[in-house]
Order: C-alpha cells, then sequence, then structure tokens
C-alpha cells in the first residue's frame, strides 16, 4: 500500500510541474499571437485593407527580385476626389478608396503588392508578362472607371489616372526608380481615361511625386468607355 501511495505521489508531482510549465508557456503563445495579430494590423491601411507603405514597400521589392523583367510597377490617382467628397460627402469619399482598393486587388492577383500609399494614391507591383500588358491594363482603365454604388443606392462615376513602369522599358528593377517613372507617366495622361507606360526619358525627368509640367507620354494602354 506504501509502494502504491509513493508512485502516485511521484506521478502527481509531475503532473503538478507539467501543469506549472504549461501556465507560462500557454500565456507566452497567447501573447505572442495576439502580438502578430497587432503587426498585421499595422501593417494595414485601415479603411481600404491595404497595404501600408512600409509593408508595401518590402512585399514590392520581393516582388520584383522574383519576377525580375515581367514586373510592372503602377500608380493610380483617383480623379476629381475632391469633387466627390464635396458632392456626396466624406463617407461616400471613404466608399470609393474602399471600392478602388477592392478592385486593385482583385485585378493584381494574390502574387502582387498592393498598397496605399495615402489619400487617394495607390501603388501594385505586380508579374505580367510584356505580351499581355496591353490587355491587362485595359481591363483594370475600365475596373476603374465603373461608377461605385453607395449603400443609399446612390452611384458616383469615378475615374483614375494610372502610370506605369517596366524593368525592361526602364533598364533597371529598383522600385523607387520605377516608381519616379510611373508617376511622370502618370502625371503626362492625368485625366485621360488611359494607363501610360513610362520612357526612358522619364526616369531622368526632375520632379517631386512627379508633379511637374507634363509631356506625351511613350505609351497608352487601355481608354476608358
Amino acid at each position: 500500500m506504501g509502494s502504491i501511495l509513493r508512485v502516485q505521489a511521484r506521478f502527481g508531482q509531475r503532473a503538478l510541474l507539467l501543469t506549472t510549465a504549461a501556465v507560462p508557456l500557454t500565456g507566452w503563445t497567447v501573447h505572442a499571437l495576439s502580438l502578430h495579430r497587432r503587426l498585421a494590423v499595422a501593417k494595414k491601411d485601415p479603411l481600404t485593407g491595404l497595404l501600408r507603405r512600409d509593408a508595401y514597400t518590402a512585399r514590392a521589392r520581393q516582388v520584383l527580385a522574383r519576377h525580375g523583367d515581367h514586373t510592372a510597377v503602377v500608380l493610380v490617382d483617383a480623379d476629381h476626389f475632391k469633387d466627390i467628397n464635396d458632392t456626396f460627402g466624406h463617407p461616400a469619399g471613404d466608399a470609393v478608396l474602399t471600392a478602388f482598393g477592392a478592385r486593385l486587388t482583385a485585378w493584381a492577383g494574390r502574387s502582387a503588392s498592393v498598397g496605399r500609399l495615402g489619400g487617394d494614391e495607390f501603388a501594385v507591383v505586380l508579374p505580367i508578362a510584356p505580351g499581355r500588358r496591353a490587355v491587362r491594363f485595359a481591363t483594370l482603365v475600365r475596373m476603374l472607371h465603373t461608377p461605385v454604388v453607395l449603400d443609399d443606392g446612390r452611384r458616383v462615376d469615378v475615374a483614375a489616372s494610372v502610370g506605369a513602369a517596366t524593368p525592361d522599358v526602364m533598364g533597371t528593377r529598383d522600385l523607387s526608380a520605377l516608381q519616379r517613372a510611373a508617376d511622370a507617366a502618370l502625371y503626362d495622361g492625368k485625366h485621360s481615361g488611359r494607363a501610360h507606360l513610362a520612357g526612358r526619358e522619364h526616369a531622368s525627368v526632375p520632379s517631386i511625386n512627379g508633379r511637374r509640367a507634363g509631356r506625351p507620354g511613350t505609351g497608352v494602354w487601355g481608354q476608358a468607355a
């Protein structure tokens, strides 16, 4: 009988030690999961669900490194966005930005980096084979010119300016250089209803975010119906 009690005591002590050890481990696991969720949320824009600038940039560089010349860097500006806010109200403006975010995500696919850079400015880096660019960008233009229907049934006509740069045309895979060129091309085609492809001359245009006197771009993809 005494030996049975001693065995039970040993098992009881072992169970107590395992239970005690599990308490901080469980607490740390819960903390780690909570921290992971907070970090994931911090990487995303709360309105559109798109990546914030830093997370977008990190992901964009991965896409460029993986796909090389079969990559496009795309910048998008919502056209006449202030007029939408003034006419329909800021909640309607938020709905338009959210719709643009969803459309860009659907268009770009899972292998892309899609980010909101701020305000009504978006960026996408995605793999596109050179032979597919015309079709893909024509599709993007149509999507971004499709009216947004608000919860109350009102219809908001929307438009966007699109500029793009590709490593094979620009001769570089540097994200910053490609974004500057895409922004310069976007400015050239502002309010045109077309997607503009940057050429080598866009690499040397002195600008801040591409906001300078424009000149005709070298390429045009798609046109809003």
